[in-house]
């Protein structure tokens, strides 16, 4: 199946050429991007040798359209421009925020302008969105933030108070982009940890709010405090959240055994071993841990993705495998890299 990836020379992109690279189906037929156009993939990706002398290509919307899937890979506003010159019956997975979000008011308040509208959300481990995926041609991969905590909280949104929850989330300088920023400098980020983005503003937070209040049909209300750590890629999520009740660690386990006991990308780490980010780096995995604070009868959660793989390229790619009634771990890892 001839693939499009729009956005090609970012981080993201990349990794979307990777993984397309190894798949049994998709071939990269229009690798598009904009302010590289002509220069050689290998150049601004020399892991990408697979891709020989191929160059990046200036956006053209006729060749787009010839292709049988389209990844978009672009900054929030940028696709819903060209979603607009495509055919309504192409296969499209939008990995930036454009069709992410349901009120049109959090999209002024968070992103600014007009809201550009909603697309199936394309986290398939939530309860009924692997069916929706399966039968949508548009669908709107989830921010890497917002993966990892979705994921953590979905199970226990009958068992905790959903308005008292806190979340620190660290990631990798990957998530920010390749745009080159003082703040993302070596000789500033190296043996550094920063907040950023804190007191409720990270454009994710209303997409968590959103999803988990459509799972659990109650408010969510989510603190969320992001992190740029000195690593390339990973992020690691520690989630707090109110019981309702008192309830045992054996009990929350078995929450989380029944929500993924039966998915090939989620794992709840056995007693005692604790989530690394290196661990589940390069592949579409989630390691999860879990804990209860009886002293202040909250539970704790401690999630890592890779936030490339399960948080932007690898779930595009899973996605797409859905779409096309396709094995759902084609032409993904399914063991991290270790280091």
């Amino acid at each position: 199946m001839k693939c499009a990836v729009i956005g090609a020379s970012g981080y993201t992109g990349g990794e979307l050429l990777r993984l397309i690279s190894r798949h049994d189906q998709f071939e990269a037929s229009e690798i598009v991007a904009h302010t590289n156009a002509g220069e050689l993939i290998g150049d601004i990706h020399p892991g990408l040798t697979d891709y020989g002398a191929q160059r990046f290509k200036k956006l053209d919307i006729h060749s787009i359209r010839e292709c049988e899937i389209v990844f978009m890979a672009l900054p929030h506003g940028q696709s819903s421009q060209i979603v607009s010159q495509l055919p309504e019956k192409q296969m499209i997975i939008d990995l930036g925020a454009d069709f992410r979000l349901e009120s049109s008011y959090s999209w002024e308040k968070y992103y600014g302008g007009d809201h550009p509208g909603t697309w199936v959300y394309g986290l398939p481990e939530l309860p009924g969105q692997r069916a929706k995926v399966a039968s949508s041609l548009r669908v709107a991969n989830p921010g890497c933030y917002a993966t990892a905590i979705e994921l953590s909280l979905a199970p226990l949104l009958k068992v905790i108070e959903s308005e008292d929850i806190v979340v620190v989330a660290a990631s990798g300088t990957s998530g920010a982009g390749r745009s080159a920023k003082h703040s993302l400098s070596a000789s500033t980020v190296m043996n550094s940890l920063t907040s950023y983005k804190f007191g409720g503003i990270h454009q994710h937070t209303p997409e968590i709010e959103e999803s988990l209040t459509r799972i659990g049909s109650k408010p969510v209300k989510v603190s969320f405090t992001p992190i740029l750590a000195p690593m390339p890629r990973g992020i690691l999520s520690t989630i707090t959240a109110r019981l309702s009740s008192e309830i045992s660690e054996i009990s929350i386990r078995e929450l989380f055994e029944e929500a993924y006991s039966h998915e090939q990308f989620i794992h709840l780490l056995p007693i005692g071993q604790m989530p690394q980010s290196a661990s589940v780096n390069g592949s579409n995995n989630v390691q999860i841990q879990v804990g209860v604070d009886s002293h202040t009868n909250r539970v704790i959660v401690s999630t890592v993705i890779d936030n490339l793989g399960k948080g932007a390229a690898g779930q595009a790619i899973q996605n797409a495998n859905i779409m096309n009634k396709l094995p759902e771990a084609m032409g993904l890892l399914s063991q991290g890299l270790g280091v």
